[in-house]
């Protein structure tokens, strides 16, 4: 009974949204309300979480900022401020959560791209 009710409060998935996998290369567009005014920002970077538990569905975005400095900003999949995501690449990862690319800088953080033939 109480699952049932839970379902119930889940929010519909956007269908305009890719399949997200950890290693792709995205760009998230945004809507930030400022008062009264409204615009579209542009987060593009690196999907290196994604968490698929139903309306708490998140992934993460890492990008490298100004000198650089690493940047993360976690959207919720659900949010109704995401206008769309790109997916520019997909890369070959092994694993689920890319937190070694924390640590790495320049060349050492790149991704072999994966390719499909």
């Amino acid at each position: 009974m109480s699952d049932l009710l839970l379902r119930s409060f889940d929010v519909p998935a956007n269908e305009n949204l890719p399949q997200l996998r950890p290693g792709d290369s995205v760009t998230v567009h945004l809507r930030i309300v400022e008062g009264k005014r409204e615009r579209i920002q542009i987060v593009r970077g690196t999907v290196i979480r994604l968490r698929n538990s139903g309306n708490q569905a998140n992934f993460t975005v890492r990008r490298i900022a100004s000198n650089g400095i690493g940047v993360e900003r976690t959207f919720l999949l659900r949010s109704g401020r995401i206008e769309k995501i790109e997916v520019h690449r997909h890369a070959h990862v092994r694993r689920a959560q890319l937190y070694f690319l924390r640590k790495r800088t320049g060349k050492s953080a790149r991704l072999r791209e994966k390719r499909f033939v």
